[in-house]
């Protein structure tokens, strides 16, 4: 199976969040490929710079590859797959992942429950 992590997951990883249950780690490890998608680090900057994350943005760029992850840019194609979704979720950066998911296709490795409901190209974690 191939994941692409949201935002909070890659960010659980890296700074080995008990967040992070056994589950979500074995789905990680057992994964072909693990992506994080270009759209996650803009998100980390962005909610950083404004005090709702803290986060070395420059070092999580750094632990995409030394975790071995790969890291999935933001396509054209992805930013127009945003609005073929339908409106769960209002949230901009989810609804990029949500796109690259289906477009590439990936399974989006998340905690958020409201992502569920797009279906098949979102894998919940509780």
């Amino acid at each position: 199976m191939r994941l692409l992590l949201d935002t909070h997951i890659f960010v659980w990883v890296v700074t080995g969040s008990a967040r992070l249950g056994s589950e979500a780690r074995a789905r990680i490890t057992e994964a072909s490929q693990v992506y994080v998608s270009s759209a996650s680090i803009w998100e980390i900057a962005i909610k950083s710079r404004s005090g709702k994350i803290e986060g070395d943005v420059d070092a999580l760029v750094d632990a995409i590859r030394a975790s071995g992850f790969e890291e999935l840019p933001v396509a054209a194609h992805h930013a127009a797959a945003t609005a073929r979704l339908p409106l769960h979720h209002a949230d901009p950066f989810d609804r990029l992942l949500l796109a690259q998911a289906t477009v590439e296709p990936l399974r989006l490795l998340t905690a958020d429950r409201v992502l569920a409901a797009y279906g098949p190209f979102v894998e919940h974690i509780g």
